[in-house]
């Protein structure tokens, strides 16, 4: 078995995950090729890309693999479209790009078996927009829309006449002109979308969500890598690790703050992530006939112990401090590995 990992960068060495996945491939039997687009002989079906041999990544001219891991960025990638799908044409994939923040959302919602969980969202083009919800929902939260590890996020408290920022850990009080010239300002650079914030703390106070890590396996099905809680620093409601947010095993967390419900609550956020994962799975091959294969999903308990959907991720990378990196290579390759025989299978069945 041949698996392709597919990344825009063109030296492994530069891609820290790249030698993990190597490596599984070795223990389970496989072959890893590692290569970019422009490593591609689409005229006489060859790839010059690198393997892992004997502690060493070295460069290597491969027919085309059985099967594409396609671990790059899409907007990295974007560039090579026709040699991508020449390759799809031929060789299965393990994922595709679900798209961003909004249209992950506008998807579930029109989707509706998950829209109640959705947080209200909106994408807003002025100051007067931003405005309009703050007088409905009191505290909101204001970020980008292509924002990733947290960075931008912004709540703002409404109190009289006057509004509360924090901007992740530091703190402004504007009056009405001052947040209209700092959300202008903002919406110059990017597009920005606006939710109300959702109450989600510790017993101690501090902010914390949940991120739930979940691939497919050997079998094609859903499975839970790991899940576990992420902490924002006092002060601050950015719980993303990136951010100076901390982390916990999730049975130890829930004991801690629910006490005897920590079971129900494991098992609610188990069986929500795996129903979405699947749910999400239907919509893209019903909408694009594509399958995914991981994915990060960032939600939040609120006072009543409802889940809402902060998030759906693409490629949410390995969980930090658990070790579990070799456990995600390990997924993928079994998975990779599980399409690649299905591929074989079809293509038999139609020559036969």
């Amino acid at each position: 078995m041949l698996i392709g990992m597919l990344h825009h960068r063109k030296n492994p060495l530069t891609v820290i995950k790249a030698y993990a996945y190597a490596a599984v491939s070795k223990a389970e039997g496989a072959e890893l090729l590692y290569f970019s687009p422009r490593g591609v002989d689409l005229e006489n079906k060859v790839i010059h890309g690198y393997v892992y041999i004997n502690g060493n990544w070295q460069e290597a001219d491969s027919p085309f693999p059985d099967v594409i891991y396609n671990s790059g960025s899409p907007e990295k990638l974007v560039h090579a479209k026709e040699i991508i799908d020449k390759l799809r044409e031929d060789i299965p994939f393990t994922t595709f790009s679900i798209g961003n923040k909004m249209r992950i959302y506008e998807r579930l919602k029109t989707a509706g078996i998950f829209s109640s969980y959705l947080i209200p969202s909106k994408i807003i083009h002025s100051a007067r927009n931003l405005f309009d919800l703050c007088n409905q929902y009191r505290n909101i939260v204001f970020k980008p829309v292509n924002g990733r590890k947290g960075q931008g996020v912004t709540l703002i408290r409404r109190i009289n006449d006057r509004f509360h920022l924090l901007v992740e850990a530091d703190n402004y009080d504007f009056n009405y002109d001052e947040l209209r010239a700092y959300v202008s300002n903002k919406l110059k650079e990017e597009p920005y979308l606006v939710q109300p914030y959702i109450n989600c703390k510790t017993r101690s106070g501090q902010v914390y969500d949940f991120r739930s890590h979940v691939q497919k396996n050997e079998e094609g099905k859903w499975i839970i890598t790991s899940i576990y809680p992420r902490i924002a620093p006092r002060g601050s409601i950015v719980s993303n690790i990136n951010s100076g947010g901390s982390t916990n095993y999730l049975v130890p967390f829930l004991k801690q703050e629910f006490g005897d419900e920590y079971y129900d609550i494991k098992c609610y956020l188990e069986q929500f992530t795996l129903q979405l994962a699947g749910h999400m799975d239907q919509l893209q091959q019903e909408n694009f006939s594509e399958k995914i294969d991981e994915l990060g999903v960032d939600v939040a308990l609120d006072d009543l112990r409802k889940i809402w959907i902060y998030e759906v991720n693409w490629r949410p990378g390995s969980p930090p401090a658990f070790y579990l990196e070799l456990d995600v290579a390990r997924n993928m390759i079994r998975y990779a590995s599980f399409i690649a025989r299905e591929h074989q299978a079809k293509h038999l069945s139609v020559h036969v």
